[in-house]
């Protein structure tokens, strides 16, 4: 059920990084982006897909992971993902790309969740440095970093005890907790 799929798809951040993932699994994910409804129907998004240690190395130094635990880096050796979906806007196409960013980023992480699969998103990327690394050209926009893999962690959802603790946490097991507001706290 989709309730399941939505619940199960998280942010991990620590993988199985041993695990490959095919590259015929990527394009299956970016299918589903594909599929999904544009704003203006004008399809801007583009990607770069890696599953490849050299190519994934260069992505993962440009990533700051896990705002709110202060006191990590991000995966160690060994927990790295194992992939990466780098999303793009595509400025010759159009100016913006209204809500597809999120629609396409959805589609793709419950298609990888499905698969049993998970990833975690990126807005904190040193675009600059990944633009280049990645020798794109100057019409292409970072949007977000996927990182992805099968998750080496687990994540359990809470109801929040007050309103704004949101950040997240691990206990001392390592397992990830992540607050989630009530829903008599959402609808008006």
């Amino acid at each position: 059920m989709l309730i399941d799929l939505i619940t199960k798809n998280r942010s991990y951040r620590r993988f199985h990084q041993e695990e490959k993932v095919a590259l015929d699994t990527l394009r299956e994910v970016i299918n589903l982006a594909r599929l999904t409804s544009s704003g203006g129907n004008l399809q801007s998004l583009k990607y770069v897909l890696s599953n490849e240690e050299e190519k994934n190395e260069r992505i993962f130094k440009t990533l700051k992971w896990a705002g709110y635990l202060s006191n990590w880096d991000g995966p160690e050796e060994g927990e790295k993902p194992s992939a990466y979906i780098i999303m793009l806007h595509d400025t010759r196409i159009s100016k913006t790309y209204f809500w597809d960013h999120g629609l396409a980023a959805q589609s793709i992480l419950l298609g990888l969740t499905e698969k049993g699969l998970g990833a975690c998103q990126f807005n904190n990327i040193d675009r600059a440095r990944l633009a280049s690394e990645l020798q794109l050209p100057d019409y292409y926009e970072i949007v977000l970093v996927m990182a992805l893999g099968k998750p080496k962690e687990i994540v359990v959802l809470e109801e929040m005890d007050a309103p704004g603790q949101v950040k997240y946490w691990r206990d001392e097991q390592g397992v990830h907790h992540v607050p989630k507001r009530k829903l008599e706290d959402l609808i008006l």
